[in-house]
């Protein structure tokens, strides 16, 4: 074994090692320091780039929501649900060296040649660019519009974490309505609010622990029921306020399995059964009546009886509150909703963006808030078409260049508040829905661990975009988008991705 090689296997060894760290620490994901200024300009003719580092719901039958991506790649097994792998704690994913060479366009393109031409990847538009630096190092239809599928959730978590302050906190309210015995739940637009004992809560198949626990229905009945009693109340009637979301309730993909209706009240994202390891549940019709029946329930269970049935309502203005419960922080629901590829979350995040741009908390202004917010930072969004948070509508259109950028604002140092987009991407072979992608069968066995990435598929749609450490330790961001008919383009795209991280490329 030469020296390179030696050297390439014991990268590979540290930053699969280095899994569960990064999965136990909630702050920011170990990367270089890279600049804030913007990439590539927009407007240049897209191309295979040889220079060097300077130049540059699914329906159930049809539209496949990437959360689907939990099965085997490949292999007379594919289909079956394989088990979480354990790593050794050593360090940091995305640790790599400060003085690492950047690749060339010239190198790159020799050492992806073969992958980038596999049968299965139908047309092809992609974009490999440096964390550090944020410069296109290849790609071809960078700057094209293409389909993002669920990597439309990376624009809505940058959104998100730039509008919203990092401390901030959804609750779900009880208040004092005007007529007297009434009291009225009012959705604040946290869909994770849980209905479930703690000890029973699980995320992506995981247990919580206290800064990701959901908050919960009965603490909110505990401290109603507390206090009514103490103000000598042991008698209600119920109404439920949906009131802060407008626009419709149903996204036009809604198909009752990969989103809920949207709406501000609801607990366990509307799953019918709440344990359901399913990542396409089945969903409540009502989620907003059924989250208020489920504190009825609860309440009568703290010796508060609830006369009739909850009605919907408004809140007055102003309305006392009885009793509140809140929320993860947003960071912690971006990464959670990142991790899992959460569809109901990403459109509650969505709009929370929206109420801090100051926009309808809707599909529409959820968009509108996200593109502006891109803006802001510098990000190119010249031919980004949003319509909804999650990447469930096919109308979506986002530029491989431009996921590229989200990443590299989100490495970037003066921007710590992006750094939840780096911790929630799912890490290749082991968390979220790359668990069961890159394993041996795939081709791209090579770079588990060491890629981080958001997974987007619809049918005939696969995109892949995050980032990955090359056989010389430098962090690059790339996005590759593929619309095919047939052939395993997951696998295909994989292995690209594997090619970059064995690529030193210079």
């Amino acid at each position: 074994m030469n020296a390179r090689a030696r050297v390439w296997r014991g990268r590979r060894a540290v930053a699969a090692g280095a899994v569960a760290t990064v999965l136990a620490v909630a702050g920011p994901l170990a990367v270089p320091a890279a600049a804030a200024g913007p990439g590539p300009a927009t407007g240049r003719p897209d191309r295979h780039r040889p220079g060097d580092a300077a130049d540059g719901a699914r329906r159930r039958a049809a539209d496949v929501d990437d959360r689907s991506d939990r099965r085997n790649d490949s292999g007379p097994d594919k289909g079956t649900v394989r088990r979480h792998r354990s790593a050794p704690v050593k360090g940091p994913v995305l640790a790599a060296a400060a003085d690492a060479g950047v690749p060339t366009g010239d190198g790159m393109q020799r050492s992806l040649d073969q992958a980038l031409h596999d049968g299965a990847l139908g047309t092809l538009a992609f974009a490999v660019a440096d964390a550090t630096t944020g410069r296109l190092l290849y790609g071809s239809g960078e700057n094209t519009p293409a389909t993002p599928a669920s990597t439309t959730k990376l624009a809505t978590a940058v959104a998100a974490l730039a509008l919203v302050p990092p401390t901030t906190r959804i609750a779900t309210t009880v208040v004092r309505s005007a007529t007297p015995g009434t009291i009225t739940l009012v959705g604040g637009g946290d869909p994770t609010l849980t209905a479930l004992p703690a000890d029973q809560v699980r995320i992506g198949g995981q247990p919580v622990d206290a800064d990701t626990a959901p908050a919960s229905l009965a603490d909110l009945a505990a401290r109603t029921a507390a206090a009514l009693k103490a103000a000598g109340t042991t008698t209600v009637r119920l109404g439920y306020d949906t009131s802060l979301y407008t626009g419709p309730l149903l996204h036009p993909e809604h198909d009752a399995t990969n989103i809920a209706a949207v709406t501000p009240l609801m607990v366990d994202e509307g799953r019918i059964d709440p344990k359901s390891p399913d990542e396409a549940p089945a969903r409540v019709f009502d989620p907003a009546g059924q989250a208020a029946a489920a504190f009825a329930d609860r309440l009568r269970a703290e010796g508060v009886a609830v006369d009739g049935t909850p009605a919907q309502t408004t809140a007055p203005a102003g309305a006392a509150a009885i009793a509140e419960v809140r929320s993860p922080t947003v960071p912690r629901l971006v990464e959670r909703l990142l991790t899992t590829s959460d569809n109901t979350l990403a459109e509650a995040v969505a709009r929370q963006a929206a109420l801090a741009a100051g926009k309808p908390a809707s599909f529409e202004g959820g968009a509108a808030a996200t593109l502006q917010a891109l803006a802001k930072l510098g990000v190119p969004t010249a031919g980004t078409v949003l319509n909804d948070g999650s990447g469930l509508s096919r109308k979506n259109l986002i530029p491989p260049i431009t996921l590229t950028e989200l990443l590299a604002r989100a490495a970037a140092p003066d921007h710590p508040e992006l750094r939840p987009v780096l911790t929630g991407l799912p890490v290749a072979g082991f968390t979220g829905t790359l668990v069961n992608r890159f394993g041996a069968r795939s081709g791209a066995a090579g770079a588990a661990g060491i890629v981080r990435a958001k997974t987007g598929t619809l049918s005939g749609v696969v995109t892949l975009a995050g980032t990955v450490v090359d056989a010389d330790g430098r962090v690059l961001v790339f996005a590759l988008m593929s619309r095919t008919t047939g052939g395993d383009a997951r696998a295909a795209v994989d292995r690209i991705v594997a090619a970059i991280a064995a690529c030193g490329c210079r």
